[in-house]
């Protein structure tokens, strides 16, 4: 292979800012020029103003930053002839950027590249306060613009309000009791716990047993049924990564050590439907099936030759169907960075934090390690392999959706004024603050086959009690959907 068509990462940098006075703090901006410095003296610097290409992780912290690439381009002292930013603030985006950087550079279109993101929530919500009195949350802001539409009306808004959907349908399919499964939660959040407090760009860096995990607390209220807190990415952080890629022999002209080069190998990706209710399943995802097994053919590589894995982790139905996907045990971490609990969420950029981890884990042992990101609502798959030495050849081809739409099962229609007879397909609880239900919501079947939300009021005692208290499984079970005051079904357990 031609060393200057060889992609190798050589700097990696990130940084958390815990800066007290929110007027002080620097906003996505300046955690994203500090991160890039932090990559480059990683590098042993000078890389800054020689970058080909520049690209940026949306995100939604300072929505008024204006043209983010240029203007951090400008910070930095560079002149990209690339500068450019995803559509949206998504999980799978880093090991996308990453990707295409390998590609630029295997194309011999680029020499070096910089790939970056970050998040300033913490910073923008305590300006917010400060300005109105009222704190702020981005997420939700972002999705309940306008109208409610049909899912909004049923509290199906933000991301933690749909992945339980994938929680409880992922749980009765796999056989599993409500108290396996959140132990299967709490196992797996308690080793990132444990990564997190060893890890020094972490965001809370202590450990947490499995049952404070799963236990409702003061500390851990519920949020949407069966997650708690500690079970829900952390996007209260500022937090800043980045890594600068460039060709195998423009690294060693440089003199950068053979020690410190990790080498991006094969990459593939798939997606599900941006609408979160024509999915063909909530008990698994092809495109997350075909992203990560053709990302281990592809590399010629089993799960038992990866030394570390990431497994995306905004809540732990994610991790629990990937390692399904790919046989990885229970036992053994599966994060290098601490999880978006934990480690932290900054939203679309955590996995540029999970690349710096890798590289600095590879740096000091193993051979392979596996990245898997996931962004949307379930909906992005992204995964890549990073070695300590080349194999793969670039460019390739990482789109697999032709793949993952021939192995899609069928996707039921919608019947939005659907009311009569039904099957529960899946469901949660929405909580308030103080942990009281504010209501659950069921995703049902009816005869037809066709797919229709209802809710059960809070007020139904035993209707709340069936979807989580544990003593059945709600999934299967039977009822009824009618028609409520506000014109919204409402859910009678059969």
């Amino acid at each position: 292979m031609d060393p200057a068509r060889i992609p190798v990462i050589i700097g990696v940098g990130q940084v958390d800012d815990r800066t007290e006075d929110p007027l002080a703090a620097p906003n996505s901006l300046g955690l994203m020029e500090l991160a890039l410095r932090e990559a480059d003296a990683d590098a042993g610097g000078g890389w800054l103003p020689r970058l080909d290409s520049l690209a940026v992780v949306d995100q939604i912290s300072f929505r008024k930053i204006g043209d983010l690439p240029r203007k951090l381009a400008a910070c930095l002292g560079a002149s990209p002839r690339i500068c450019e930013k995803t559509r949206m603030a998504s999980g799978d985006s880093p090991i996308l950027l990453l990707n295409e950087a390998a590609n630029r550079i295997g194309a011999g279109e680029i020499e070096v590249a910089a790939i970056v993101g970050g998040e300033a929530l913490r910073t923008a919500s305590r300006r917010a306060a400060l300005a109105t009195g009222v704190g702020g949350n981005a997420m939700r802001d972002l999705t309940t613009r306008g109208a409610p539409s049909y899912r909004q009306r049923y509290g199906l808004v933000a991301p933690v309000d749909v992945y339980p959907l994938y929680e409880n349908a992922g749980r009765a399919a796999y056989g599993q009791s409500l108290e396996a499964g959140q132990i299967e939660s709490s196992e797996i959040w308690a080793r990132f716990s444990e990564i997190a407090a060893q890890n020094p760009g972490a965001w809370i860096r202590r450990p947490v047993s499995a049952e404070a995990i799963r236990t409702a607390s003061a500390d851990n209220r519920p949020i949407a049924f069966p997650y708690t807190k500690f079970m829900v990415a952390n996007s209260s952080v500022n937090q800043g990564a980045g890594f600068i890629v460039t060709s195998l022999a423009r690294a060693r002209a440089a003199g950068v050590p053979e020690a410190r080069l990790v080498y991006p190998g094969y990459g593939a990706a798939a997606h599900e439907s941006d609408d979160f209710l024509a999915r063909d399943s909530y008990a698994r995802s092809v495109s997350m099936e075909v992203s990560l097994r053709r990302t281990l053919a592809l590399n010629g590589l089993g799960v038992d030759a990866m030394d570390y894995v990431e497994l995306y982790s905004c809540f732990p139905c994610v991790p629990k169907m990937a390692r399904r996907v790919i046989g990885w045990p229970v036992e053994k971490p599966a994060t290098v960075f601490g999880g978006l609990t934990f480690g932290g969420g900054p939203i679309g950029n955590y996995m540029s934090h999970a690349v710096v981890s890798m590289v600095l884990a590879l740096r000091r042992s193993g051979r392979h390690g596996l990245l898997f990101a996931n962004g949307g609502f379930a909906t992005h798959n992204h995964s890549m392999v990073l070695s300590r030495e080349p194999g793969a050849v670039f460019p390739q081809n990482f789109d697999f959706q032709a793949e993952a739409e021939a192995r899609r099962g069928a996707i039921p229609p919608l019947d939005e004024g659907y009311v009569g007879p039904g099957v529960i397909e899946t469901y949660t609880v929405l909580y308030e603050r103080d942990g009281t239900p504010r209501f659950g919501v069921v995703v049902g079947r009816n005869q037809a086959g066709a797919r229709f939300l209802a809710k059960i009021l809070a007020e139904d005692a035993d209707g709340i009690a069936l979807l989580s208290g544990g003593a059945v499984e709600p999934v299967g079970r039977k009822g009824v959907a009618v028609a409520g005051p506000d014109g919204d079904a409402i859910w009678q357990v059969g």
